[in-house]
């Protein structure tokens, strides 16, 4: 039976060339509706780093996204016929609302798909752009069912498909961000770093820079539970991820489009190994001197961190993929001076997800772990364990009976919050030595995967 996202790679017919003359024109056709967002210096990024650090803030969009780029400059080349058959689309939230704003903007009728996981705060946004115009759909828990069934619903109604990545026209409006950079400079950055999703944005960005900007070394930075693009080019073309995490829910792609990868395959590079994945990357400089290509992936603990960083330091309210290009940054060393460009892809994020943000970027700082304490079923047992395995700075943050196996002994799921990471260490020795006997749950394990 054949995938059907395979079909995706078939609705536009022929496609338009991605390159930097449509760019520039994108950028023109788009120019009475978006303007330029913001380059701003982050002191506190480059006193990290020792290099000039800028964010590109596609968080102010009127629609929070740069995906507007993307959606407007195809729907503006719609045919008059096209138009009035509508639009269908699929989205994680933040092309979503882009296409919405297209369609209430220019007075076309839409058919949205998303995940139902998509936060609320999206959907409600994607109706508020839309309004009359939209109709919005919620089908299975990601994005690529979404896709699916917004293909099957094109090939039923012969409606144009809006691509959230996969049509050069999307990511040729995406590539605009590149001439604005550059403008806003005035001169060429030497690394610009760009989330990675379905890879419309890097494939249009790194195009522009591949032709206008050719020193400029590129990092593409992927969420480790969906790296989609490292997975395509290691293979040689678009693979369906069997898995993803859903958490950086607008880049969570199980995979990839064909113009992306037409497109960022021709950057250069060769597969090396990276820890548990591979990582694609330049080794020396090609004939034609042009920067580096790097494909890296970064885990969801640390893109939290970078978002609560992002929030607490700069007051940037930054979703899970628009803090990824900063916790790659993070993640890699740069030349003192060096001037680099991290591109905060969207601000779309739910407040009430800041519980479940926290909670992953505790963990992944070491701080926050979990237990299964077999507590003798007698007076003073938890003082004991409170007095004699908790240190001064570690707090109780969860405390729950799972099962009391018999009159002498419970079970009980024990969360610890550390002071320090170089807790840890002691608190297990503590543990050995209690007559308490503690279990610790690996984070990846069956058991911990019911508390996240």
């Amino acid at each position: 039976m054949s995938n059907p996202l395979d079909v995706l790679d078939d609705l536009s017919g022929p496609r338009p060339a991605l390159n930097a003359d449509e760019i520039d024109a994108a950028a023109k056709r788009i120019s009475d509706i978006i303007d330029p967002t913001p380059l701003q210096r982050s002191e506190r990024l480059s006193e990290l780093t020792g290099a000039n650090v800028y964010l590109k803030r596609e968080d102010l969009t009127a629609v929070r996204s740069y995906k507007l780029r993307g959606a407007y400059n195809l729907v503006m080349q719609l045919t008059a016929d096209e138009r009035a058959a509508g639009v269908v689309a699929a989205s994680a939230g933040n092309h979503a609302q882009g296409v919405a704003f297209a369609c209430q903007a220019m007075g076309i009728r839409g058919r949205i798909y998303v995940p139902t996981t998509t936060p609320k705060q999206k959907r409600d946004r994607i109706r508020a752009h839309g309004g009359e115009f939209v109709e919005l759909i919620a089908v299975g828990e990601t994005y690529d069912a979404a896709a699916a069934a917004a293909a099957d619903e094109v090939a039923r109604t012969g409606a144009t498909m809006v691509a959230p990545f996969d049509d050069a026209r999307t990511a040729a409006g995406q590539g605009t961000i590149a001439p604005e950079i550059l403008e806003q400079l005035g001169a060429s950055p030497d690394l610009v770093i760009i989330p990675v999703g379905g890879g419309g944005c890097l494939a249009g960005v790194g195009t522009y820079l591949r032709e206008r900007s050719p020193r400029t070394a590129i990092l593409g930075v992927e969420p480790a539970g969906a790296a989609s693009m490292t997975a395509a080019l290691v293979a040689g073309g678009p693979v369906t991820l069997p898995e993803i995490d859903p958490f950086v829910d607008g880049a969570a792609v199980r995979r990839i489009g064909a113009v992306p990868f037409a497109a960022v395959s021709g950057f250069g590079g060769q597969v090396v190994s990276h820890g548990s994945l591979p990582l694609l990357t330049t080794t020396t400089e090609s004939p034609s001197g042009a920067g580096s290509f790097r494909m890296m992936h970064v885990d969801e603990g640390a893109i939290c961190t970078t978002m609560l960083d992002l929030y607490q330091n700069e007051g940037i309210i930054a979703e899970p993929a628009g803090a990824l290009a900063v916790t790659g940054l993070a993640e890699i060393s740069v030349e003192p001076g060096a001037t680099v460009v991290c591109l905060v892809s969207g601000g779309n994020n739910d407040v009430s997800r800041y519980g479940e943000i926290i909670e992953r970027s505790l963990v992944h700082r070491g701080l926050k772990h979990y237990f299964l304490v077999d507590f003798p079923q007698e007076p003073g047992a938890l003082r004991r364990f409170l007095n004699e395995v908790l240190g001064p700075d570690d707090d109780v943050t969860m405390f729950e009976y799972v099962k009391r196996n018999n009159r002498e002994t419970g079970a009980a799921l024990v969360g610890i919050e550390l002071g320090v990471p170089e807790g840890l260490g002691p608190l297990l020795e503590r543990m050995r030595e209690s007559p308490i006997q503690c279990e610790q749950l690996e984070p990846g394990s069956p058991a911990y995967r019911y508390l996240t």
